[in-house]
């Protein structure tokens, strides 16, 4: 990822390529039968790993609440069970948000077209409207503009490590140094991926690495173990893997407070 540049709005404008892979959280949503006049119209609950914050605040409230205000929808019990660390830049919250509209749009027959799933996506977060199609992209402007990536990792196995560190994002922003890259990330994808571990950077790594030795510590250990190339995902804190094939992952002895998933690319 590199940070080229901040913005007059405070934000900054970044580079990067988001790609999909298969760990997900579970997203349920039934109508509330039992519904009474003077409730609220969506309740969620909560299962599996910790999710800071009330409930009532999460994103996906934020995203009925603003397709009711469009579609009105019926009101609705809500479940999710978070498998996907939050503070990784693992992109879990907006995924859930981008797959809420989408199973909203087919459960209720509400005909929006995806062009305007993506809008309405745009609206709750940067990245929110890449998980409308899923498919791997080349980012700029906040990470909210997307053109098609030609980056083919479909031969590669992935193996992510959240190394129990919440990142904050607006933090690992405020200690950036913005500046753009003499070879845009476009074209060193092209180039063979041996290439990659030594021109391909995350500008967020020398931030985070100099606060939490064990990201880096977390890296080293996945090119020990023969990855093609590592970095860390977004803002971190996660650090992935690429594999030319299946990795024993208990061979890494990571601490057992990480999380590990590994999985082959499509």
């Amino acid at each position: 990822m590199n940070i080229v540049e901040k913005r007059a709005d405070g934000f900054h404008n970044i580079e990067t390529v988001f790609y999909p892979i298969a760990w997900c959280d579970v997203l349920e949503a039934v109508e509330n039968t039992r519904f009474s006049k003077g409730e609220e119209k969506v309740h969620l609950s909560l299962s599996g790993l910790e999710v800071a914050g009330n409930s009532q605040d999460n994103l996906l409230i934020k995203t009925y609440t603003l397709l009711d205000e469009m579609y009105s929808l019926p009101p609705l019990l809500m479940h999710i069970h978070k498998a996907i660390p939050m503070g990784a830049g693992l992109g879990g919250g907006s995924a859930n948000a981008a797959f809420f509209i989408k199973m909203m749009n087919e459960k209720f027959s509400l005909n929006i077209a995806i062009h305007q799933q993506k809008k309405i996506a745009a609206q709750l977060g940067s990245d929110c409207a890449f998980f409308i199609d899923n498919k791997a992209v080349f980012a700029q402007n906040t990470g909210s503009v997307f053109s098609e990536s030609d980056v083919r990792l479909a031969h590669y196995y992935a193996v992510v490590v959240y190394p129990n560190v919440h990142s904050n994002t607006a933090k690992a922003y405020q200690n950036c140094t913005p500046a753009v890259p003499t070879k845009r990330i476009p074209h060193i994808l092209k180039q063979d991926s041996g290439t990659w571990k030594n021109e391909l950077n995350n500008d967020f790594e020398s931030i985070l690495f100099a606060q939490y030795p064990q990201i880096k510590k977390t890296k080293e250990t996945l090119y020990l173990h023969g990855a093609v190339y590592a970095a860390m995902s977004g803002s971190g804190s996660a650090v992935f893997g690429l594999f030319k094939k299946e990795v024993d992952t208990t061979a890494l002895n990571f601490d057992s407070q990480y999380l590990v998933w590994q999985g082959k690319l499509f």
